[in-house]
């Protein structure tokens, strides 16, 4: 189908099951056909909660066989958080990544950090010294660049990483730092958070623009 935007890392593939059941297939492995698409939660909720969704992808697939799960977009999002935080957690213990306000700080300021990650319930204090010291690092002082804010508090990041209090995070891996980017850009655009990586963020309104390609998958 034509009206696709940005590529398939940006969107999310919804699989048809040979029962006719819609389920989110978050790192598109699940064989059989599948929709592909980039709306937000929200817009993505409404869809289905008016039967929007259902008659597009009844379209889309050429079969009135077709079975939404409930709660889709709560079941993409939780899915989505878990990727990301998952994929933290790999980067934790392949030694990617450091915690702490004055390692933090310390190896902003040499020019080591390639992302900054700040808890959601980060201190703006604790979150603007982080930055500060991270625009040192890069040069870029005046510009106001400055770590992203997470969707998730000190407690969640503490359990993903398997440490006490983990309310920063500094990637000084750059391909660490990229994959870790590649789950939390998908998972900011979903949430339709202000701070989604421009680069990912769908640019149409009408869901049926965002349904945009139905293939078959070997």
């Amino acid at each position: 189908m034509s009206g696709e935007h940005g590529t398939r890392a940006q969107l999310i593939r919804l699989a048809l099951g040979p029962d006719g059941s819609i389920a989110p297939d978050l790192f598109a492995k699940a064989p059989g056909r599948g929709a592909w698409i980039g709306v937000s939660g929200a817009e993505l909720r409404k869809a289905q909660e008016k039967g929007k969704l259902a008659g597009l992808l009844r379209r889309a697939f050429k079969t009135d066989k077709i079975d939404i799960i409930d709660d889709l977009s709560g079941r993409i999002d939780r899915g989505l958080e878990k990727a990301f935080l998952d994929r933290l957690g790999l980067e934790a213990r392949a030694g990617h990544l450091i915690l702490g306000a004055e390692k933090i700080d310390s190896a902003s300021r040499s020019g080591q950090v390639r992302l900054l990650l700040h808890a959601s319930d980060a201190s703006a204090d604790g979150s603007g010294k982080r930055d500060q010291a991270w625009r040192v690092g890069e040069d870029a002082e005046g510009t106001g660049k400055g770590g992203l804010r997470l969707p998730v508090d000190r407690d969640a990041l503490s359990g993903a990483l398997g440490r006490s209090n983990a309310v920063h995070v500094a990637l000084i891996d750059q391909k660490a730092a990229d994959r870790v980017m590649h789950h939390l850009g998908r998972w900011l655009n979903f949430k339709g958070c202000s701070n989604a990586p421009l680069d990912s963020a769908a640019s149409v309104a009408d869901v049926r623009g965002h349904i945009s390609d139905v293939s078959a998958i070997d």
